[in-house]
């Protein structure tokens, strides 16, 4: 029987063993390869082709996954990718792409990206991981992916194959068992993961085989997952939660993994049936962010979920509000999982066979290191500790901590003095239980106040209308900033931000935190995993800023004003509706006034 982790004297009762008896493998291909020993038939992927539950889905068991594994990996050695080359994926999450990912980080180095990337991205990101061949999804109906990596400059120097058409034809002509001696070890680079947002130049991520073995052994002991465990993994394998979090965690241990079409959990078609599929596939636990969290909550339960026990979610703060009605409605346990690219995926988890712990990201990885260091806004010291239910910066180190960038100029600031510095603002409180409460780079500064947007947002989430919410600084002439809310509404919903601001106001933590905007949207701007992308929000509240003082410093007069990101700020535009006259030039400008926002008046 599997101890499952209930505390943090489990965890530290674990730590009296020597690491390498408490870890069966240390390379991701170890862990593969040993449940395929174990669980040869059982089912590994279940795939569906699309949303329609009378539409059969496709299963690969252990045993074809590895065989596969190991054809794609024979495949890409013949390629010329050795261990310092990669494999660039950009693909859904479907089985052939999970053969490319790991057979790729058995012959070299795997190099999953974000297929809905710009092509000069993509091409430098190419550039940047040292790409021998590119394996993409094919023509496709429902997504097409291949006509974009078309247009992806200097493609012609790479070797490309398609998912879905000449990859799996390939593999076919590859022996089922490997025929190189791949000499895995855990310090090698076994893949290379892009961070930091779309814009910009490349930032890619080095794991070692030790890291994501690391996580996506241990993380099951939280989970209460065995190999009876059926789990849904909606997300992209170019992103650290379906890779490891969700992914190499179920393979690990013999667990099923069903992976829904091409679109994952865009496809509205198998969202419509979501629980109905549940039911059919015996699901017993749901992967998610706090959206999906939010949209299944909504969603009619028309199907037999008494199997799902537990909806696991991280990627952005859980609101205490949504996890407490998502439990007594549906009767699913939810549990908060905090996790970076920089560590594997995974920092923290709540343990399943725990109560849990409203507004807590769990308990820290086994044989690893967290602690809340003072922040002062600016440098930080790792060494130094806040005191228990102090709030600073969470930083840790231990054998899930990447070996840094690519880039090694890019490691100031993130990895420093051995630790991984998360940017991550939080505190932990007696039981061991780490709290993130917002971002560091979050934080709204009013005057010389802090004020934290994660408070603020509890405090909208709790409005019985309101389903999800984001609180983004406003720029401000007086104060610097000062908080503004964007928040959606539940189905069926009626209410003027005004409103919601007035119902609210009273109950945020403090004065100064209250907003001086409630804007109610349609939905909230998300990144491909489901966050929700903060920067479009505060690009947004600052045309809506600017839009207000400059139209009343010049009624009359049509002026438009777009915001766009420029470094770790933003830059505004404004087009003028008239021809240029300095003195309105003048008025503007004064109207600015101490709004610190770099900005250009063009006449038209």
């Amino acid at each position: 029987m599997r101890a499952f982790f209930r505390g943090l004297a489990d965890i530290e009762a674990l730590e009296r063993t020597p690491y390498e008896e408490a870890i069966p493998a240390r390379t991701t291909y170890g862990l593969i390869a040993r449940a395929a020993q174990r669980f040869g038939e059982r089912i590994a992927f279940s795939y569906l082709p699309d949303g329609e539950l009378a539409s059969a889905p496709q299963r690969i068991t252990y045993a074809q996954l590895l065989a596969n594994v190991h054809r794609a990996a024979n495949l890409f050695r013949r390629l010329g990718v050795g261990p310092d080359d990669a494999v660039a994926i950009l693909a859904p999450n479907i089985p052939a792409t999970h053969y490319a990912l790991w057979g790729a980080q058995v012959a070299g180095r795997a190099c999953p990206i974000n297929f809905m990337l710009q092509p000069d991205h993509v091409a430098a990101l190419l550039d940047a991981s040292g790409a021998k061949v590119v394996v993409a999804l094919g023509p496709d109906a429902e997504l097409d992916v291949w006509s974009a990596v078309q247009k992806v400059p200097g493609l012609s120097s790479r070797t490309v194959l398609a998912i879905g058409g000449s990859f799996e034809q390939a593999l076919a002509q590859e022996a089922e068992v490997l025929d190189f001696d791949p000499q895995l070890a855990p310090e090698r680079i076994a893949a290379l993961f892009h961070t930091g947002g779309t814009t910009g130049a490349p930032k890619l991520v080095r794991h070692t085989h030790g890291n994501e073995a690391h996580t996506g052994w241990f993380a099951h002991r939280f989970y209460g997952f065995d190999q009876e465990t059926v789990e849904v993994n909606g997300f992209p394998l170019f992103h650290v939660a379906g890779a490891f979090v969700y992914g190499l965690a179920l393979l690990a241990i013999g667990g099923t993994q069903v992976l829904p079409t091409v679109s994952g959990m865009r496809n509205a078609a198998f969202l419509r049936n979501y629980w109905k599929f549940c039911e059919r596939e015996q699901v017993t636990a749901l992967a998610c962010v706090p959206t999906i969290l939010a949209g299944l909550y909504n969603l009619p339960v028309d199907a037999d979920i008494s199997r799902v026990r537990v909806a696991y979610t991280g990627g952005s703060p859980l609101p205490t509000e949504l996890a407490a009605r998502f439990e007594n409605t549906l009767g699913i346990a939810v549990r908060n999982i905090l996790g970076m690219t920089e560590c594997a995926g995974l920092v923290s988890i709540e343990p399943f066979h725990a109560p849990r712990v409203p507004g807590s990201a769990g308990l820290r990885l086994p044989y690893t290191e967290v602690r809340i260091v003072p922040w002062g806004g600016a440098s930080l010291s790792p060494g130094r500790q806040c005191a228990t239910g102090e709030t600073g910066v969470v930083v840790l180190r231990g054998p899930n901590v990447s070996p840094g960038y690519t880039d090694a100029a890019r490691n100031a600031g993130m990895f420093e003095q051995g630790w991984l510095v998360s940017g991550d603002l939080g505190h932990i409180d007696a039981q061991g239980y780490l709290h993130v409460t917002g971002r560091a780079k979050d934080v709204i500064i009013r005057g010389s106040h802090n004020i934290d947007p994660g408070l603020v947002e509890d405090a909208f989430l709790a409005h019985p209308a309101v389903a999800m919410c984001a609180v983004v600084g406003e720029p401000d002439p007086h104060s610097g900033e000062v908080p503004a809310a964007f928040v959606t509404l539940k189905p069926g919903m009626q209410l003027a931000g005004e409103a919601v601001l007035q119902d609210v106001a009273g109950k945020v933590y403090e004065r100064p935190a209250v907003p001086k905007r409630v804007v109610v949207l349609d939905a909230l701007p998300l990144t491909a995993v489901g966050k929700v992308y903060k920067p479009a929000l505060r690009l947004r509240v600052t045309e809506l800023k600017l839009q207000e003082v400059l139209s009343a410093a010049a009624p009359g007069v049509a002026l438009q004003v777009t915001a766009r990101e420029k470094g770790a700020g933003c830059v505004a535009d404004v087009t003028v509706d008239a021809a240029r006259d300095p003195r309105l030039e003048q008025r503007l400008r004064e109207a600015l006034g101490a709004i610190a926002v770099e900005t250009t008046i063009v006449f038209r």
